[in-house]
């Protein structure tokens, strides 16, 4: 499979802002003279110390002008007008996770190259998992972007032992890219800051001297992770002439002249990212005495409802949990080997699909997601582990027929729940993983009885719940999984050790191959940290196995999954291919070990704090002062009074409430592209529409309840055909 990719539109408009602000800059490119290292400057251009840097900005494009064209980009954009410039050629661009960042910033390299001939540049990454990702999307995007400019970058990752690059990226007359982490240049230790020093192999020059000389144009990935104090000073010495920053969570203290904004909400609105429903598992009344009952789900179909129960079960060799789909009158008591624990009226008395409950004769109701009992953090493991795997083979069915694959991420806390060895040195199953083939092969099994043969089941039986699963970790001397080091930045925990990222970001298209033969992995368990985290655009379920804390944030663990999904020709399911359907089928569903309530309200605030810049309400001071452009480019700024006839018609409309909320007959109307604005600006009704879309919404940051939609449809045809339906 190779990944395809295609010109969106806000990509294109966030390279354009950067490149805008530099307008009036010519088209120029400079050799100049580099140090062979003998003291010596060659004068002969065709020389190989002829170098290559970027033209530096030109006198006639002083601080004032660069700053208008800064506030009228601003303006454009709905950001709030800079002041002043803020840092000195520092931009900031906010891109939501899933979006195409490492794209976007790759594409402005592209274009600040074909409008004034820069042509070196630095990409700073705080850990070495980003690295290595950034590295691939430069591999992978190659002839999508020399198709589209007609010449290729030539891009490296430093390491002090290759020095020669460093040659060759200041020599080089074409579009040259270094990647490096800010370890490498900040960093303790026996090999610590090697690009600072006069080396013998490099004829007694410093790395840093060579680089500085171009000029470069510095790219920060993910700057509140690379940016503490020491760093700052650091990266000084690469002499940028400009730099770029570029994430989704920029601290609010760290923004430099926003330039564009494209955050969580507009991400959503916009149908980039995927929707996110939440499975929650709250544990209720808990003792010691009551038996364990867990309710799966709750079953809707012509037939009466029937509900998915696990509970305990005496067997020939002991307690074990069974999972089984029952009816109104069944007795836990007679089918769990009459245990004691469930003598007390555990029989069926109701089940309700309103509002998805069961509810025994003793008085015991339970929603779904709901566990009483006798139950252990192991348990609660297990009942995540299931969930998962249910959630993955319904998405999974849904979609195969449209030839794309389904991926279940797993983050767990310690490896050797996973993996461990014996003396011998010899692996076998950690307790994650044997609870993953237990439960596994037990939901495959009763799916085989209930559906028949099919295309879809003949997939499954291809592949065994053994070699479905694997483990993405940091390996040892002995090439044994180990929990992940940690690096230099204690607060960042990031990886130093390159062979846990191999096969995750080297082998992405293999891992999206659908054939059982080639590439039957469909469940990966990690430990890398999951701000840096394993990343791939057909996961649809995330599960994370270990406490939530406040060092990883909700956000972060639903951020490795927000990526549009993709087929099997590498074709992204976006909304030009798959229009209003586009959340139908991208959809990420998270597994938490915790209820619903409590995570999409955890997510909902974490959101919320994140689009904080964001206007709360609709009033005539939204539309003051605000820039509204027409069809043909033309831009109107509103006044006062246009500002109050806006509102006023809004009103009018029944789209804001008395608190200034946007109604769901705005969101109808939205929907079916029916928006009225007033006359004074009906030209320009696009631009009032994005500005009301940038009004915080609680209804759009809340995540969905998976368990809300326990009725699957299915069209019957021949209803369909039928006279009286076509005329209604």
């Amino acid at each position: 499979m190779k990944l395809q990719f295609k010109h969106q539109k806000f990509q294109a408009d966030a390279a354009k802002a950067v490149v805008d602000v530099f307008a009036g800059q010519p088209y120029l490119t400079t050799n100049y003279r580099i140090d062979n290292g003998s003291g010596i400057y060659q004068t002969d251009m065709e020389t190989s110390f002829t170098g290559w840097r970027n033209e530096q900005i030109v006198p006639e494009l002083n601080d004032s002008i660069i700053l208008e064209h800064l506030q009228k980009i601003q303006r454009t954009n709905q950001i709030e007008p800079s002041k002043q410039l803020e840092g000195h050629y520092n931009l900031t661009i906010e891109m939501e996770t899933g979006v195409g960042k490492t794209y976007t910033y790759i594409k402005t390299m592209y274009e600040l190259n074909k409008h004034y001939g820069w042509s070196k540049f630095i990409v700073v990454v705080p850990s070495v998992a980003i690295r290595e990702g950034v590295y691939k999307s430069f591999e992978v995007t190659q002839d999508h972007f020399a198709e589209e400019y007609g010449k290729k970058i030539r891009f490296f990752i430093y390491n002090s032992a290759q020095l020669t690059e460093i040659d060759r990226f200041a020599s080089d007359s074409s579009i040259n890219v270094m990647i490096i982490n800010s370890q490498a240049f900040n960093a303790k230790g026996k090999d610590a800051r090697r690009i600072y020093m006069k080396l013998d192999e490099f004829r007694s020059r410093r790395p840093i001297d060579i680089i500085a000389k171009t000029n470069p144009i510095l790219i920060i990935d993910e700057p509140q992770s690379v940016e503490g104090k020491q760093t700052k000073e650091r990266m000084k010495e690469f002499n940028p002439m400009i730099t770029l920053r570029y994430s989704a969570t920029h601290r609010a203290d760290n923004i430099y002249n926003m330039v564009y904004r494209l955050d969580a909400m507009e991400a959503y609105n916009k149908r980039l990212v995927k929707k996110i429903v939440v499975k929650g598992i709250t544990e209720s009344g808990s003792t010691a005495t009551d038996g364990f009952v867990y309710l799966e789900s709750i079953n809707l179909s012509k037939a009466d409802p029937t509900a998915t129960i696990q509970f305990d079960c005496k067997g020939k060799s002991g307690l074990r949990k069974v999972a089984r789909t029952v009816g109104l009158k069944f007795n836990l008591y007679d089918h769990s080997g009459n245990l004691d624990e469930y003598k007390d009226g555990y029989v069926v008395k109701e089940i309700d699909g309103r509002d998805n409950h069961i509810e025994f004769l003793n008085g015991v109701r339970l929603f779904a997601g709901d566990v009483v009992g006798k139950v252990d953090e192991d348990q609660l493991r297990r009942i995540q582990i299931r969930e998962t795997i249910l959630s993955h083979l319904e998405r999974e069915r849904q979609l195969f027929h449209k030839g794309i694959k389904v991926l279940s991420l797993f983050f767990i806390d310690e490896v050797d729940k996973y993996k461990c060895y014996d003396a011998a040195g010899q692996p076998y199953n950690g307790i994650y993983a044997e609870m993953f083939e237990q439960e596994y092969e037990d939901i495959v099994g009763q799916m085989q009885l209930s559906l028949g043969e099919d295309d879809y089941i003949r997939y499954l039986k291809a592949i065994s719940a053994h070699d479905t699963h694997a483990g993405y970790f940091s390996v040892d001397k002995k090439g044994h999984f180990v929990n992940q080091v940690a690096g230099d930045d204690k607060r960042e925990k990031t990886s130093n050790d390159i062979s846990a990222y191999d096969l995750i970001m080297k082998n992405k298209e293999l891992l999206l191959d659908r054939d059982p033969k080639r590439s039957p992995v469909r469940f990966i368990f990690s430990h890398s940290a999951l701000r840096e985290g394993w990343d791939n655009p057909n996961v649809f379920q995330i599960c994370t196995l270990k406490q939530s804390s406040s060092e990883v944030r909700k956000r972060q663990e639903v951020g490795r999954g927000l990526r549009l999904c993709v087929n099997q020709n590498g074709e992204r399911m976006d909304a030009n291919v798959l229009g209003n359907d586009v959340h139908n089928i991208n959809i990420l569903t998270v597994i938490a070990s915790e209820s619903y309530d409590s995570f999409a309200k955890g997510l909902q605030s974490e959101l919320a704090e994140a689009v904080a810049n964001r206007p709360r309400k609709v009033d005539a001071a939204l539309f003051v002062g605000r820039v509204l452009t027409d069809a043909n480019g033309n831009e109107q700024i509103v006044d006062a009074d246009t500002a109050a006839a806006i509102y006023f018609d809004l009103v009018q409309n029944g789209y804001v409430d008395r608190h200034g909320a946007l109604t769901d007959k705005y969101y109808a109307d939205h929907a079916n592209h029916a928006v009225q604005v007033a006359e004074e600006v009906a030209d320009c009704a696009a631009s009032v529409i994005d500005l009301l879309d940038s009004v915080y919404s609680d209804k759009v940051m809340l995540p969905e309840n998976a368990r809300s939609n326990n009725v699957e449809l299915k069209i019957d045809p021949d209803k369909l055909a039928m006279p009286e339906f076509k005329a209604l």
